[in-house]
Parts: structure tokens; C-alpha cells; sequence
């Protein structure tokens, strides 16, 4: 019974030790940087089916269950599938990276990783001796991103590794960053640093855990970032166990700063493949889709109202699938580039070219046909001033919910008209667009006059974008015959806003410190305000005289009005570009005397969609905090 006993309890000590000691076939990867790690893609079908035990994730946050994936808890591990970084984040390198050595590796060995990244952060908020100091000044956006970690991504990251390794071996570091610190002579040395400060508090190996490097969206040499590629390359001169991964082709959103879920997967593949040419193992390429689809177009497909009269296509079904058609007979390759997703189009064999989207989201999409690498209009469709250029388009319809930006038969339409103004400040002649209510032009209503709503476009589109693309028209005529609106004036110009903002320049995008756009602030005052109150019936006093505005409109928004109480009564943004704005700070503190403010600001609303990138609710929140009266909602799914 004794030499049983003790069997047994020996038996039982064995399991402990093994259960204990990490498994040499279990490879683990720390992943960290900024928005390009964190994936700024919209996952798609393949990328959100896990590809099985062999690739798991430790989650640094904890996430909530979805329709793809059961609730994932900080520091357990999981099967690994778009997002891995956190809920609301997109698709990664890490996720094609994870697929790619699972195709390469035997199948014993199973793939781990951990991902910490924070969308604009400098190599600074990696470093520990930096990263309270970098909190303290970090943009207001930015702040709920590092609150995530408990402000300090660095230390989630160590911490989650040193519990990892319990369970298995780190074979490789994995970094996306650098677009933040363009052109910063010491970026190189910061990344040697926090690369020492992990394999010291890991107690790595430099020689066996290298680090691999992806470089930034090259967009054919227009990136955004593209002058930091050279200090991406160069990398390896200051840290020997560096490997750069080329982003060489890898396609981009229309932002020219991130990459698109083509992109994310090519360039996923490539880490991969580093990495299992350094383990030793010939690399394989994961199975992926093609994104070519057969055009069967079904019988309820319709064509879209943005189509030329007298073609077939663009149509739509009642799926919302768009279906394209171009006649190239000569062409050997073309791609339908829309919302950021390419697909590549299908030769029928007789000179034409077609393709069939997945699913698009209600609302209007600039798109583009592309052929050897250069972007044009599809001959078929109306164009539109967007993407800073013009541009093709197609209007997804929603159903009888939005009769509101529809003409209503039955009553009383304004007009939209084409104004030419001559600019003192500028020296030049300028173009705007001007909405009249319908009742400006009734004898009876010669003497009255009207409040005046400036509204302005977003980064990259024009001053016909609100009557043309947005129906503003529509949308107001519709609510003033309900008496959900007063009949108004409203005013659209181009804000010198057309062509793109400069990342790679190194000039502040933040609130109130931008120049870009800015030159349209003194022409609004001076030249713009003055012509429309002497040419149309104003009410001229700031009780009457509103400004709003979409997206980089937004950011213009706050600019003028906050720094402009004396002209303006009324403002609002929808979506807006608010970039590093400090309530308590901003436009010397005018948030901070709330009873002075709310008098004089008779309302101000901010809008934003479940989608966007910037999100409205923590400004919104701050000047609450403030006392500040501001409405706010934002729309799900846009």
C-alpha cells in the first residue's frame, strides 16, 4: 500500500512539473504599435473564422461576446480571429501572420500571440521611463485607447508575456510603427530601447527573438508617411537582430495611410514568411479568397440612380450588392476600387470587364476602375467632387425611412444657386453655393428676412457636395414643410479644403493649431459674411448666423465659432475631425466659464458614426464634465 501511495504521489508530481514547464512546440509573438498593428481594416468573411487551436490569442483587453466570437478575458488564452487587438478594432498583420505559419510550421507547433497597439502613438508611450509624461500630453482621442492599458501599453505588454511564458516559448517581436515619428532622427535608437527593455525584463535572447518591422503604406510613393520608409529600412544598421518587411505593393485604403484588408493580408503573409524562413522551415502561403466573383446578376437587381441614362450598370439588389460593368477590350488587368475594397473584375471573354461587390452600406460611396495602376471614373456614372478629385459614385438607397432627403410632391421646393464672390483677403474670385427656402421667393415675403447656416464639406470634397451628394436641398425642404425647420438660407463654399492634408509634413492636425483649411477663416469673415448679408434678405446679428459642418468641416466648425462668439450663435458637427482638443484648455478656456458659454452658444449638437475612427463621445463627455450644454448622437452602423 505504501510503494502505491507513493506511486501515486509521484505520478501526480510529474503531471505538476509538466503542467508547469513550457511547451517547446508552443511559439509565442508580442506584437505592438500603432494604428497599422492595431488593423484599421473592416475584417472580412475570411479573416473572421478562426483557423483552429493551432493559432491562439491572449487577449491584453478583456472583450465582450459577439455573433463571431464567445467574451474573451485579458490574459486567457483563446482562439485567435479579427479583431485581435481590441472589440472595435480591425483586421491586423497578426491575423495572416498567425494563418501563414500555421500553413509552414509542422503541426505539432502551435502559434500565440499577444497584441498591444495604440492607433498614433509615438515609440515614446513604448518606452517606461517616457510613458507618464506621454500620457499626460497624449490628444484626447488617444486617451481611451491608453486607458485601456491602464496607460502604460508597455507594461500590459511585459506583464502578459511573462504569463505566457509559462506556457511557452517567445520566438519573435513583431512591430508596426513609426508613421508618428516621420522624419525623427532618434526614432531608430527608441526602438532599440524598448527592444532591449523586453528582452531584458523577458530575459530573451536578442540572437533568437529577433524583431520584425513592417513598413508603412507606400500608396505607388504618395503615403501619407511615405518618408519614413527610409528609416524603417535603415533600421537594421542600429538594431543587428531587426528584419524589415516590405510593404512593397501592398494595397491601401483611400486614406493613403493605412493599409485595406488586401493589404493587412499580404503584408501578414510576409511577417510569416520571415519568420518561418528564420525557424528554419520553408514558408506556405494560407488559402485566400480570390475576391473575383462570377456576375450573375439577379432579376430584382435595379439600376442605381447615380447611373448615366442609357447604361446597364452600376445596378444593385435588394442586398444592397452593387454590379459593375466596363467595356476594356485591350485592358490584361482591372480592379473596381470602392470603399477601400478592391475586386478584382472578371474578363467575360468578349472585351468586358465585370465584378460584384459584397454587401454596401446604405448611402452614398465615391468609387473608382483602375487599370494598370491608375484610377479612373467609370464612364457609366454621374461624378462627384470627392477623394480630392473628381470622382465616380453610386447612391445605396435606403427604403421608405429615407423619404426625408427625397423631393416631396405636394410641397414647396428652394433653390440651390451658383455664386461667384470676389476675395479681398485673397485677391481672387471664388465660388459658392447658396440654398433659398422655397418662400424667399413669394411677393408676399419681398421684406422678410432669414437666418443664415454656413455649411461646410469634408477633407477632399467641394462646395457642391451638400446639394449634390448630401441633398441637403431635399432634406430641407422637407423639414420645413413638417415645421421640424425654419425656413433658412444656407451657405456652402469650398473652405480651401479640396486638396489633402499633408501627414508626412509634420504639421499639427490638432484643434486650432491646424493651417490646413485655415486660410478660408479670414475669407469667411471678411469677404464671404459681408457678400451674402448684402446680397440675399439676412438677419445679419450673430442670433441669426449658425456654422456646421462634416468631417474636416467639423474641425473648421470649431475653429471659427469658438473663436468667433461674437458672429455666431449656433454650431454643430457631424463626424467631426476634433484632433487633440483639451476642454479645459482649448481656445483660451472658453469651455471653462460653462454659464457664459451656454448663453451665448443657443445650441450646439455633435454627431458621429458606430464606424468612425474618431469617436465623438469622450469630447462630448469632457465638456459635460464642464457644465457645457451640447446634444449629441451618434448613428449605428455609419
Amino acid at each position: 500500500m505504501k510503494h502505491f501511495l507513493i506511486s501515486i504521489a509521484l505520478c501526480a508530481f510529474a503531471l505538476m512539473a509538466k503542467a508547469q514547464n513550457p511547451d517547446p512546440d508552443f511559439y509565442i509573438f508580442l506584437c505592438f504599435g500603432q494604428s497599422n498593428m492595431e488593423g484599421a481594416a473592416r475584417p472580412e468573411a475570411q479573416d473572421l473564422a478562426s483557423p483552429g487551436p493551432r493559432f491562439l490569442l491572449m487577449p491584453a483587453v478583456d472583450f465582450p461576446a459577439t455573433d463571431q466570437h464567445p467574451a474573451r478575458k485579458m490574459g486567457e488564452w483563446c482562439e485567435a480571429a479579427a479583431p485581435l487587438c481590441r472589440p472595435n478594432t480591425g483586421l491586423t498583420p497578426a491575423d495572416w501572420f498567425g494563418r501563414t505559419l500555421v500553413a509552414s510550421l509542422p503541426e505539432n507547433v502551435r502559434i500565440g500571440v499577444i497584441h498591444v497597439a495604440i492607433g498614433g502613438i509615438d515609440i515614446k508611450g513604448f518606452l517606461p521611463d517616457s510613458i507618464q509624461s506621454y500620457v499626460k500630453t497624449a490628444p484626447q482621442w488617444m486617451k481611451g485607447m491608453l486607458a485601456a492599458y491602464d496607460n502604460n501599453p508597455y507594461e500590459r505588454l511585459v506583464t502578459l508575456a511573462k504569463k505566457a511564458q509559462k506556457d511557452g516559448v517567445i520566438k519573435g517581436i513583431l512591430m508596426h510603427q513609426g508613421e508618428t515619428n516621420t522624419g525623427d532622427p532618434k526614432w531608430a535608437g527608441m526602438v532599440q530601447q524598448v527592444y532591449n527593455n523586453l528582452c531584458g525584463d523577458l530575459q530573451l535572447k536578442p540572437e533568437d527573438v529577433p524583431l520584425y518591422a513592417g513598413n508603412i503604406v507606400q500608396a505607388n510613393g504618395e503615403g501619407v508617411c511615405i518618408g519614413c520608409k527610409k528609416q524603417i529600412d535603415e533600421l537594421p544598421q542600429t538594431l543587428h537582430t531587426s528584419q524589415v518587411i516590405s510593404s512593397d505593393g501592398c494595397s491601401n485604403g483611400p486614406d493613403k495611410l493605412h493599409f485595406d484588408a488586401a493589404g493587412y493580408r499580404e503584408l501578414g503573409c510576409r511577417y510569416g514568411e520571415a519568420v518561418a524562413r528564420f525557424l528554419g522551415y520553408d514558408p506556405v502561403r494560407p488559402h485566400m479568397e480570390s475576391g473575383i466573383k462570377k456576375m450573375e446578376v439577379p432579376t430584382d437587381a435595379y439600376i442605381a440612380e447615380t447611373t448615366i441614362p442609357g447604361n446597364q450598370f452600376p445596378k444593385l439588389d435588394k442586398e444592397r450588392r452593387g454590379y459593375f460593368y466596363l467595356k476594356a477590350p485591350e485592358a490584361k488587368n482591372v480592379v473596381l476600387d470602392i470603399c477601400g475594397k478592391k475586386y478584382k473584375m472578371q474578363n467575360d471573354g468578349k472585351g468586358g470587364w465585370t465584378a460584384v461587390t459584397d454587401p454596401l452600406v446604405v448611402g452614398f460611396h465615391y468609387y473608382f476602375m483602375n487599370i494598370g495602376g491608375v484610377n479612373f471614373i467609370d464612364p457609366a456614372t454621374e461624378t462627384f467632387f470627392g477623394c480630392n478629385r473628381e470622382a465616380g459614385g453610386i447612391e445605396v438607397p435606403e427604403g421608405p425611412e429615407g423619404d426625408y432627403y427625397r423631393p416631396q410632391q405636394g410641397i414647396p421646393h428652394g433653390q440651390v444657386r451658383s455664386l461667384y464672390y470676389y476675395s479681398n483677403e485673397q485677391q481672387s474670385w471664388r465660388h459658392a453655393m447658396v440654398y433659398t427656402p422655397a418662400e424667399y421667393e413669394l411677393k408676399a415675403n419681398a421684406k422678410k428676412r432669414y437666418p443664415v447656416l454656413y455649411l461646410q464639406h469634408g477633407m477632399g470634397e467641394d462646395e457642391t457636395g451638400w446639394s449634390k451628394q448630401g441633398h441637403m436641398q431635399h432634406i430641407l425642404d422637407n423639414a420645413i414643410a413638417k415645421g421640424e425647420a425654419v425656413p433658412m438660407i444656407v451657405v456652402m463654399e469650398s473652405g480651401d479644403i479640396k486638396a489633402p492634408f499633408n501627414f508626412a509634413s509634420g504639421e499639427s492636425n490638432q484643434q486650432g493649431r491646424s493651417q490646413y483649411g485655415a486660410s478660408f477663416y479670414p475669407v469667411l469673415l471678411n469677404d464671404l459674411i459681408p457678400f451674402i448679408d448684402k446680397t440675399f434678405r439676412t438677419k445679419s446679428d450673430r442670433e441669426h448666423r449658425a456654422m456646421a459642418g462634416l468631417s474636416w468641416g467639423g474641425h473648421q466648425t470649431f475653429d471659427v465659432v469658438l473663436q468667433n462668439l461674437d458672429k455666431f450663435a449656433w454650431m454643430g458637427t457631424f463626424s467631426g475631425a476634433i484632433f487633440g482638443l483639451d476642454a479645459k484648455t482649448a481656445y483660451n478656456g472658453v469651455f471653462t466659464d460653462a454659464n457664459s458659454f451656454n448663453k451665448k452658444i443657443h445650441y450646439m449638437y455633435m454627431n458621429w458614426g458606430s464606424e468612425d475612427f474618431i469617436k465623438g463621445q469622450p469630447l462630448v463627455n469632457s465638456l459635460r464634465e464642464l457644465g457645457i450644454n451640447v446634444d449629441a448622437s451618434e448613428s449605428e452602423g455609419t
